[in-house]
């Protein structure tokens, strides 16, 4: 199979063609009326995607970049900061930290676990002197699947008077988020997840809180600077040069998810990660976060059969059928390969996955009733 390679991975998502007709058109200038016109746009649809009141800002960067927008506009030498990790990206919230010269104080759980509410409540009563300036969670941890309950989070942190961050890279337009009513102060997303368009944008939207405690920023970011693009995006326009091709793409993409409604968007995710969920069990398979309730609608971690590699699953599956599934990362590597249901995907590609998924296990001698899994997949999709 050649030139039909299609990406079951966490990103970069799947990309609509009406979007990458958008993205091939030839450049228009960023200081034009015809830009701050889509702009407009934009930023009216960003909140409506982000269901927040507050201006979303948007970077040409990765999700890493919205991660160091939001913590070196808000951090200061010594400032106490607490990480709650759930896998790799919730560390690099840690190391970000760091790089400011915050005092950082982590509380982790092994992978595919999340964070109890009960657990950072206890950690809070015993902040007596409200130390902890900032605390950093992840909605959806993209290298496990695991999906941390953020309302209930960020309620404590709200009791407790710190300023929450959430990273919400794989979780916006996978997942229920709602900033404003669940009290998140700064919340971050990234363009090659659920908004369909490829690697390049980021984006940011903070409460009033959290604007408190930026104005108190001794140092705050050059390129990320929350000021200047507020400016900006009050204006319809950027602070420095955008990725323009990317922007317009963003312009389409985000009206095909105001179309759908975002409600609708985030029960699609839930639909086809619960029914995946199904159909992986039914292959005798085991995943990486056991508990429906603790799982990502975005990313779906699966653990091979005993005796068969993740290597060789990933490599039957590309060579032989052309989809491509992730392996996992840091000391997960190759001890799960992990499914994206995020984006620009749909039942039938969810179909030819598993039914591929199948095709691979046999070949490599996982033993298992064939077409369990498509068949279980099917059931749950027309439930």
């Amino acid at each position: 199979m050649k030139d039909k390679t299609f990406l079951m991975i966490p990103g970069p998502t799947p990309v609509p063609e009406s979007v990458m007709l958008e993205i091939a058109k030839h450049p228009i200038g960023h200081r034009s009326s015809e830009f701050s016109s889509v702009l407009s746009e934009v930023y009216e649809n960003l909140k409506y995607v982000f269901q927040t009141k507050n201006d979303v800002f948007l970077y040409t960067s990765s999700g890493t970049g919205a991660m160091c927008a939001a913590l070196e506009n808000l951090i200061n030498p010594g400032d106490k900061v607490l990480c709650l990790s759930i896998g790799n990206f919730g560390n690099r919230w840690a190391k970000i930290a760091q790089s400011r010269g915050a005092e950082v104080e982590k509380i982790e759980v092994e992978p595919g676990k999340v964070i109890e509410p009960e657990v950072l409540r206890k950690r809070l009563e015993n902040d007596k002197n409200k130390e902890i300036k900032i605390i950093t969670l992840t909605h959806s941890e993209t290298s496990t699947g695991a999906a941390n309950d953020v309302k209930a989070l960020c309620s404590i942190i709200r009791e407790h008077g710190a300023v929450s961050v959430v990273d919400g890279v794989t979780s916006v337009c996978a997942m229920p988020c709602k900033p404003d009513e669940w009290g998140i102060d700064v919340l971050i997303s990234g363009s090659q997840k659920g908004f369909m368009i490829p690697p390049g944008l980021a984006f940011l939207t903070a409460s009033e809180r959290a604007w408190k405690v930026y104005e108190q920023c001794k140092y705050p970011s050059f390129y990320f600077d929350w000021g200047a693009y507020k400016k900006s995006t009050q204006a319809n326009s950027t602070p420095f040069t955008p990725a323009v091709n990317l922007i317009v793409g963003l312009n389409t993409a985000l009206k095909m998810i105001k179309e759908e409604g975002i409600d609708n968007v985030n029960a699609r995710h839930k639909r086809y990660a619960l029914a995946l969920r199904a159909a992986i069990r039914a292959l005798n398979l085991k995943l990486l976060v056991e508990d429906d309730k603790n799982a990502s609608y975005a990313i779906t971690s699966i653990l091979p059969p005993e005796g068969i590699s993740v290597p060789d699953i990933r490599k039957i599956l590309k060579q032989d059928y052309d989809i491509v599934v992730a392996n996992g990362q840091n000391q997960l590597k190759d001890k799960i390969f992990r499914m994206g249901t995020l984006g620009f995907v749909c039942e039938r590609d969810l179909i030819a996955a598993v039914g591929a998924l199948e095709a691979a296990l046999l070949k490599l001698g996982h033993v298992f009733t064939p077409g369990n899994g498509v068949t279980t997949l099917i059931a749950e999709l027309n439930k």
